[in-house]
């Protein structure tokens, strides 16, 4: 019985299940990726926040004897500071948020769409249409920017089809206008009540931040959907091909209609891959940097500017080192506390017995002819 027993194992040593001599093994190979990581991310970033709370010129070491620690004086004139760096920030998050209002549902619609497309069996020419859908993905962003701002020019191809249909297209990387704003007008409303243009946020007020993104922000937005469509969708491929097909023949042999067993059989076994693709959406339309960059610099009348921008163009054009630090870890906390109410909000949940008590019904209800049927026999 004793030699049954397996003996306490004592607090920090190697799992059984780990021979001797496998754990510094382990620890050997995983050093250098923990070095490089440590060296080029965690050094990096530990370096960028004492920046943001020094007064560092961008001159020599932010750790040399002349830099100062001037507490949370960058976050407060980014956020608090009432003047042109708090409407700027300001500013900049109205138009991202717009950004990633838009950008996220659509791409993930679209991307699930083209997924359940071209996964059906009977399409013929299937690895051509993947190929044309990721092909956009795999293009330089800035090679597309700069087709984009042959499309949606004044005299582009864009304002040229819409010509055929009876339509004044806009000069679009040069209308600051924003689009909910243009509706407004269309029907009368050009300025909004007293509590929405008195009142502000972040220097910023309440009617601006209803403006809706501008003309020019909703030519960036289409193509942040158009680019980044393919890429989401291979990985709703790669979910759909893990969904058995016993259970869309089951969801079948109860009656359910093509629809049907999209919504209450294939969707909610795609979850994962779901969440997979808002939380990398959220983050990568939050950092969006590059077509602004390359397109329109945060114009025109600053309606594209970006918080990922303006931290670059605070540190590296204005000097402002600390600031642009302090943006670059308040636009990092926004992603954090988002797709921590993203999980939230996508968690699994237990079933409510109100939908247990109703399947409960109708499997009564199903049993009930059956056995009469079977007594009558």
């Amino acid at each position: 019985m004793s030699a049954l027993t397996s003996a306490p194992r004592r607090a920090g040593s190697p799992s059984p299940g780990i021979r001797r001599g496998e754990a510094a093994a382990g620890w050997l190979f995983t050093a250098p990726v923990l070095i490089i990581l440590g060296v080029f991310l965690l050094v990096p970033v530990v370096m960028a926040l004492w920046v943001s709370f020094s007064d560092w010129t961008g001159r020599g070491s932010p750790f040399s004897s002349n830099v100062g620690f001037v507490g949370l004086d960058n976050y407060a004139a980014v956020t608090t500071g009432g003047g042109l760096a708090e409407r700027d920030f300001g500013t900049a998050l109205r138009n991202n948020a717009w950004y990633v209002l838009l950008v996220v549902p659509l791409q993930t619609a679209l991307s699930l769409f083209l997924a359940v497309l071209v996964n059906r069996a009977i399409l013929r020419g299937r690895g051509f249409f993947r190929t044309a859908f990721y092909f956009p993905s795999v293009t330089s962003s800035v090679a597309i920017t700069v087709l984009w701002l042959f499309l949606f020019s004044s005299s582009g191809a864009i304002n040229e089809v819409l010509s055929w249909l009876g339509i004044n297209g806009p000069n679009w990387f040069s209308d600051p206008s924003g689009v909910v704003h243009n509706l407004l007008g269309a029907v009368g409303v050009t300025s909004g009540p007293a509590f929405l243009t008195d009142n502000t946020l972040l220097g910023v007020s309440w009617w601006d931040w209803l403006a809706g993104p501008s003309v020019a922000m909703s030519a960036f937005i289409l193509m942040a959907v158009f680019t980044t469509s393919g890429t989401f969708m291979l990985l709703f491929i790669a979910g759909l091909q893990n969904i058995g097909g016993d259970v869309q023949e089951a969801a079948m042999m109860d009656g359910a209609n093509g629809w049907q067993r999209f919504w209450r059989v294939t969707l909610p076994q795609l979850k994962p891959v779901l969440f997979t693709v808002l939380t990398l959406g959220l983050i990568g339309t939050w950092q969006v940097f590059d077509q602004i960059y390359t397109g329109t610099q945060g114009g025109p009348g600053k309606t594209t500017l970006t918080p990922a921008y303006l931290s670059y163009s605070s540190a590296f054009l204005s000097q402002q080192w600390g600031q642009g630090a302090a943006i670059a870890f308040v636009l990092f906390v926004i992603i954090v506390a988002l797709t921590i109410l993203q999980r939230f909000v996508l968690r699994d949940r237990p079933v409510s017995r109100r939908r247990i008590r109703r399947y409960e019904v109708r499997a009564a209800a199903r049993k009930a002819p059956a056995t009469a049927k079977g007594a009558r026999r």
